[in-house]
C-alpha cells in the first residue's frame, strides 16, 4: 500500500514538473501574503497578547478552523501541507514540544508563553540571515487574531 502511494506521489511530482515551468517551482516563496478573515473570532485589540488567547475556551474551535485556512494560504508553501514540513522550513508541529512534556504547571506555562512570544515575533518581523530572507515579515498583513488562529491550528497538529 505504501509503495503504491509513493509511486503515485512520484508520478504526480513528475507530471507537475513536466507541466509547470522550472522558475515557478523554484519560486515557492515569491507569492503575495493573503489576508485572513477573522470576524468570527473575539477581537483582541492593538496590544499584542503575550500568549495564545484562543488555546482554550469558546473560540478555540473557530480559531482552529480559521487558522487552518490561514496557514494553508500563507505558511504551507514553506512549512508544509497540514504543518508537516518537507524540509524547506522548520516543522511547526514541534515548535513547543519541549514545553508540552513539562510536568510542572508553572514551568509549562512559562515555557508556552516564551515560545508564543518567539512565534509572534518571528511571524511579525520575519527571519533574515546574512542578508537573505528566510521568512518574510507578516506584520501589517496578518492581524493579531490571524496569527493566534494559526498558532491554535498548529497546536492542534502537534505530533
Amino acid at each position: 500500500m505504501k509503495t503504491q502511494r509513493r509511486l503515485l506521489a512520484l508520478l504526480s511530482l513528475c507530471a507537475t514538473l513536466t507541466v509547470v515551468p522550472a522558475g515557478t517551482v523554484l519560486a515557492h516563496g515569491d507569492v503575495t501574503p493573503q489576508a485572513v478573515d477573522t470576524k468570527a473570532l473575539p477581537q483582541l485589540g492593538d496590544e499584542w497578547r503575550p500568549d495564545n488567547p484562543y488555546r482554550t475556551g469558546d473560540a478555540s474551535k473557530e480559531a482552529q478552523r480559521i487558522g487552518s485556512s490561514a496557514y494553508n494560504q500563507n505558511c504551507a508553501r514553506c512549512h508544509g501541507l497540514e504543518a508537516v514540513s518537507g524540509g524547506i522550513a522548520p516543522d511547526l508541529r514541534k515548535l513547543d514540544s519541549d514545553c508540552v512534556s513539562l510536568a510542572d504547571a508553572k514551568k509549562k506555562q512559562a515555557c508556552m508563553s516564551e515560545i508564543s512570544q518567539f512565534y509572534t515575533t518571528t511571524v511579525r518581523k520575519g527571519r533574515t540571515r546574512d542578508g537573505r530572507v528566510y521568512m518574510p515579515p507578516f506584520d501589517g498583513v496578518l492581524s493579531q487574531e490571524a496569527v493566534w488562529a494559526i498558532k491554535t491550528y498548529l497546536e492542534s497538529r502537534r505530533e
